[in-house]
């Protein structure tokens, strides 16, 4: 009898040192209560935020419920801390609460509960109601009423309140420990995904082919579940390594940009560690499901070059080949230097550079698109922009000989090739021809001088006249 006393008085005891923290009144603080909200993007997918709250809390045990946070907020990553009075706040455990409402959670929250059932009758109007119990919300309701068990059920359910463990907002909720009662300026950050963004360009090829303007845009999208009210941004432009869930679900929003106006840059750039930072210089809103652009740069007049270019392939010199294609694609190149004289000089985040160029009537046309990676200050932008219509090649082997060797490694092997250059246009063009030849290798003979651009590749330039055509011969010797 006395340690059943015992143990009635303790269970009293321990329910007693549950009650405050338990029944602690819930803070809850909106983006009414928001004084500053600062935003800073990265690529792949994450975005760090900033959030500055005013909020008035009791002194002691304290349920902060934050609401309208991102909905694909990673809560482990959260930091709370209080600006008005640092180390008087202490966090006892979070929550996250992404179980928002809809009618099909609200029904799931009440299988095994009491719910009210109301019927109109059809031809009086008048509503009838009855108590029902939810058995099942699977694909469909199940209830008991009274005696009998109905499923799809005519007329509307009534609930008596909303689950505390059902938010219609995204909501973040805080057990702390509060040193000092009254209003306070609270900073939550935390990492998301949701929020990206990418560097979409916009070039002006001249008439001449000799200069473009360009125009750089960032284009941002908001997946994240809440928007982000007149917010300092920021992008991060870089690789920063991160450590990868072992699933990961990622959602690609593509959004095709056509031709923009150019405007004033509003972005400024300065170095952080190993990336680049570019920070908005007026507040802006970032809306939920929202795709907007922002300026980066414009730049006129920068001078470019253009290449016309004949890729070949090491497999040619290592067998008896003869015919190697008719009417062979020439790849057309432009170039630029990112430099301050050139009139840009400014880091360039990757993203995708589309190239357009006016007809004799003044309209632009679409003359093809390239994506550029990171490109710092001083680099040259290369671009492919298509293969010419006009300019085409012809190649084939003409002579093939093994002079040597019984195995793979001591091969020797003597190749001759002519390749046929046509131009169609009005005027003369420079075809360069790009042989990656294997294994050792040197030119016996050659119609045209060669540069060795590199340990494998041999270039030729090769003027070709307007309405006509130029042979390039060569012979080479290759060593394996």
């Amino acid at each position: 009898m006395k340690s059943r006393f015992l143990c009635i008085a303790w269970l009293m005891t321990a329910s007693l040192l549950f009650v405050p923290f338990a029944l602690a009144a819930e803070t809850v603080s909106s983006l009414a209560d928001q004084k500053e909200v600062a935003v800073t993007i990265y690529n792949e997918d994450l975005a760090l935020v900033r959030d500055l709250r005013q909020v008035t809390l009791p002194k002691g045990e304290a349920s902060l419920a934050l609401r309208e946070v991102s909905a694909r907020i990673r809560p482990e990553t959260a930091l709370l801390r209080s600006l008005t009075a640092p180390g008087k706040l202490t966090i006892l455990e979070q929550n996250f609460d992404f179980d928002l409402l809809t009618p099909r959670k609200l029904l799931e929250k009440y299988v095994g509960k009491e719910v009210r059932l109301v019927r109109t009758h059809p031809e009086t109007g008048v509503d009838r109601m009855e108590t029902a119990k939810v058995l099942a919300a699977n694909d469909g309701v199940v209830l008991q009423v009274g005696d009998r068990i109905e499923t799809g059920v005519p007329g509307r359910l009534v609930y008596p309140d909303v689950p505390a463990n059902l938010r219609d907002r995204p909501t973040l909720v805080v057990e702390l420990e509060n040193g000092t009662g009254g209003s306070q300026e609270l900073e939550l950050s935390y990492l998301t995904s949701g929020l990206g963004w990418r560097a979409d360009y916009v070039a002006e090829l001249s008439a001449d082919d000799s200069q473009l303007d360009l125009s750089g845009w960032v284009t941002l999208t908001n997946q994240s579940g809440t928007s982000y009210r007149n917010a300092l941004l920021q992008l991060v432009a870089g690789d920063v390594n991160r450590v990868r869930d072992e699933i990961k679900l990622r959602r690609d929003v593509m959004m095709e940009a056509g031709m923009v106006q150019a405007a004033a840059p509003q972005m400024q750039q300065e170095s952080l560690f190993e990336y680049h930072l570019y920070t908005l210089q007026r507040p802006t809103t970032i809306k939920e499901n929202q795709t907007k652009q922002v300026s980066l740069l414009t730049a006129s007049k920068v001078p470019v070059s253009k290449e016309f270019r004949l890729q070949g392939s090491p497999y040619y010199y290592r067998g008896r080949q003869g015919d190697l294609g008719q009417k062979l694609k020439v790849g057309v190149f432009v170039e630029f230097a990112n430099r301050k004289e050139a009139h840009l000089g400014m880091p360039l985040p990757k993203g995708t550079v589309r190239v357009y160029k006016q007809d004799r009537e003044g309209r632009p046309q679409f003359i093809g698109e390239d994506r550029i990676d990171h490109t710092p200050e001083n680099e040259t932008v290369r671009l492919k922009l298509g293969d010419a219509f006009d300019v085409t090649a012809s190649r084939k082997q003409t002579d093939f000989r093994k002079l040597g060797g019984d195995s793979r490694y001591n091969y020797r092997f003597e190749s001759a090739f002519e390749i046929v250059l046509k131009n169609a246009k009005e005027e003369a063009v420079t075809v360069t021809v790009a042989e990656p030849v294997p294994g050792d290798w040197r030119i016996l003979r050659e119609s045209h001088p060669h540069e060795k651009a590199a340990a494998d590749t041999a270039l030729w330039k090769i003027a070709v006249p307007a309405k006509g055509e130029t042979v390039l011969s060569y012979r080479a010797e290759v060593k394996y």
